[in-house]
């Protein structure tokens, strides 16, 4: 393993995906989601996905050129086209819009269609729990899990997250899959030659595995059984179904150089506090809601494992595989 400050990592990973064609607009927010990824511990979505979108860019699956742009809007909804981009900029457009909208009506809502893997959902509602506001984002994805009662892969993966501000300390940040574990994971342990826990997947033919290899190439289990199978449906209706988007089972895939594009759904919600029952009452409840977790001394408020290691990250770098490393810097040159 090798450390890299932050700000090492960013340049490294902007000049990655500017050489695959990307406009400077692309490299820059790609490249920041993907180190906020690494900074905050979830390396599964950080710098290791870019040998894979760098050889999507080059190779058309993604558009290098793409500039997403609003292309519907009626009061407080927003619907962008990341136009078979990376989904950074269009999601970064989105939200920005977003807090806008929200700012006058109170809520708001932004859709983005023909977008591509958008990383942490955590990472997009940064901005909106920085303005005070709480924040949703759902995504669809290529297929991975089935119906349940189903034999083949239809619903993404499909991650939710969420962002509630507090009065003084880090906002409480909820960000999941609705899998059993992220796909990323997955990912990570069949590059590493890892086995996977039982449960996690399934092989091709439907028979649970340790293989991550052989779990890459099956089915995703939902967590919790048939309530996770249902909010994968829910997510697939509001991310896609909304914005016209493709469904899971229609997408193409995030894990091979070659294919269909992806062209998923995302979907964004802000919500202002003080359109409610207002700014102070919202923080008054958060705050006694947090003070009642805390009473037991092994409670760890969501989110704060993720900021601890953002500071971390940011006073001591972050620690990258070599072989990554090298990877990257080959991308570079």
């Amino acid at each position: 393993m090798t450390r890299v400050s932050a700000d090492e990592l960013l340049e490294l990973a902007t000049r990655a995906v500017r050489n695959a064609g990307a406009t400077p607009e692309t490299a820059t927010a790609t490249a920041r989601a993907l180190v906020y990824a690494d900074s905050c511990g979830l390396s599964s979505h950080g710098v290791s996905r870019l040998p894979m979108y760098v050889a999507q860019l080059r190779n058309g699956r993604v558009d290098p050129q793409a500039k997403p742009s609003i292309v519907a809007t009626r009061n407080a909804a927003v619907l962008v086209d990341a136009a078979d981009g990376m989904a950074f900029p269009a999601c970064a457009l989105a939200v920005e819009t977003l807090i806008g909208r929200a700012r006058e009506h109170g809520s708001a809502v932004a859709s983005v269609t023909r977008s591509h893997h958008f990383g942490v959902g955590a990472y997009h509602l940064e901005a909106i729990g920085a303005a005070g506001m709480v924040g949703l984002a759902f995504s669809n994805s290529p297929a991975a899990m089935p119906a349940w009662g189903g034999r083949h892969a239809l619903f993404g993966t499909n991650p939710i997250a969420a962002v509630f501000p507090r009065r003084n300390g880090d906002a409480l940040m909820v960000d999941l899959s609705l899998s059993q574990v992220a796909r990323g994971k997955i990912m990570v342990a069949a590059r590493e030659g890892k086995p996977i826990p039982s449960g996690w997947a399934t092989a091709r033919d439907g028979t649970p595995t340790t293989d991550a290899r052989a779990a890459l190439d099956g089915m995703m289990l939902p967590f919790g059984g048939a309530k996770g199978a249902m909010l994968a449906l829910m997510v697939e209706l509001l991310a896609a179904a909304l914005a016209g988007a493709n469904f899971g089972y229609e997408a193409g895939s995030f894990l091979t150089e070659e294919g269909a594009r992806s062209r998923i759904g995302h979907l964004f919600w802000a919500i202002d506090p003080g359109a409610l029952a207002g700014n102070e009452m919202y923080v008054e409840r958060v705050e006694a809601l947090v003070a009642a977790m805390l009473q037991d001394a092994d409670v760890r408020l969501p989110g704060q494992r993720r900021h601890a290691l953002a500071d971390a990250a940011s006073r001591d770098g972050i620690e990258i595989p070599d072989a990554l490393l090298t990877q990257l810097q080959t991308l570079v040159a």
